[in-house]
């Protein structure tokens, strides 16, 4: 095998390979878009918030004076629903007494995730009274629903550790428990909903007022793909589109597909208390005329409406979810407080911090 002689390379002389190489173009420098003043306001008040909530702790979310009911985990859901409508809240924490243990939330979801396994096993409707709230999540497994949620936090940990927690785990309210010193068990001190949250900040970070862009512009809110009833709808219809799309309100519209009201799962647990299952043949306009008296109605927005009002209304109302509807009161969308809770933690933050 001969080697060929190497050819000395000098200023005059062309690599072959150069007639391949396409010749650089220069390009010119692009100086990046200058951010606008709306940009900038979103910004800092999405950063103050952030602020905010990491150096606060859930203690301070709490009122000065509270009550908190703790369900042993061998009480009747019977009458676990009996406590609830009397005291007129929705949850409770559940308290294991064999094992000393926190067990998790109960939620208005325990008791539809109930009905779906009556309306499932209609044999059983005899033995609902006799179930126990230990027994639900047997319950769920039977019907292949999420289990009882079970996440919590410590008080003394940072709000924002608390949030994330939240939207890790899609619950909408997470137990604070804490330690006993003198005997070293858990120890239920309260629960912090999202509500309460949310107004804690647009109370006490006056930034909220710099969150001035629309909807439209802010990727925030569900549009697409959305679950909605009628007033003929029956009860058990609007169950099961809570329960197999995960989310706790279907809009009600009419023919026009005006938004007329809002069926909440919290409508649910009006319907059986007293444990009269027969409610549940209603159709939906029947089972919304038997809310209380002092139901505060339904929050509607609109697309071009912004996000510092909406935390005004937070502030100033008690607010589960908002209806977004055109100038003809038609569906649009729906956005919820996870929605908003998402956004002012992740917005800018990259996709490695979003919550799947």
């Amino acid at each position: 095998m001969t080697s060929l002689p190497v050819i000395p390379r000098h200023s005059g002389f062309v690599q072959p390979s150069s007639y391949l190489r396409p010749r650089r173009q220069s390009q010119p420098m692009t100086s990046p878009k200058p951010e606008s003043a709306i940009d900038r306001d979103q910004r800092i008040a999405l950063q103050r918030i952030r602020d905010f909530l990491k150096v606060r702790t859930s203690y301070d979310v709490l009122p000065l004076s509270f009550r908190l009911i703790i369900f042993d985990t061998s009480l009747l859901v019977k009458k676990s629903l009996t406590i609830l409508t009397q005291n007129g809240i929705v949850s409770a924490p559940l308290w294991d007494s064999k094992t000393s243990t926190f067990a998790g939330l109960l939620t208005t979801s325990d008791y539809i995730n109930l009905i779906q396994y009556y309306w499932q096993n209609p044999d059983a409707v005899n033995r609902i009274d006799q179930f126990k709230l230990n027994s639900l999540r047997d319950i769920e497994k039977a019907i292949g629903v999420s289990p009882l949620e079970t996440a919590s936090i410590h008080p003394l940990k940072p709000l924002y550790e608390a949030c994330r927690r939240m939207l890790e785990t899609r619950a909408r309210r997470i137990p604070l428990v804490d330690t006993d010193d003198e005997t070293g068990r858990a120890m239920v001190v309260s629960v912090v909903t999202q509500y309460r949250i949310l107004k804690f900040v647009a109370v006490n970070v006056h930034e909220t007022q710099l969150l001035r862009k629309p909807l439209r512009h802010l990727n925030l809110g569900t549009y697409k793909n959305l679950e909605t009833a009628k007033m003929e709808t029956p009860v058990f219809d609007v169950i099961h589109q809570l329960v197999n799309c995960n989310i706790s309100s279907v809009p009600i519209l009419n023919s026009d597909g005006v938004v007329t009201n809002v069926f909440e799962a919290v409508d649910v647990i009006t319907l059986i208390k007293g444990a009269n299952y027969d409610e549940l043949n209603l159709n939906v306009g029947e089972a919304l005329q038997k809310r209380s008296e002092d139901f505060p109605g339904i929050y509607a927005c609109h697309i071009d409406d912004r996000l510092d009002t909406i935390f005004d209304t937070i502030r100033k109302s008690r607010v589960h979810r908002l209806v977004i509807i055109d100038e003809d009161s038609r569906l649009v969308g729906v956005l919820t407080l996870s929605d908003i809770l998402e956004y002012i933690l992740l917005e800018g933050e990259g996709d490695d911090s979003r919550v799947d």
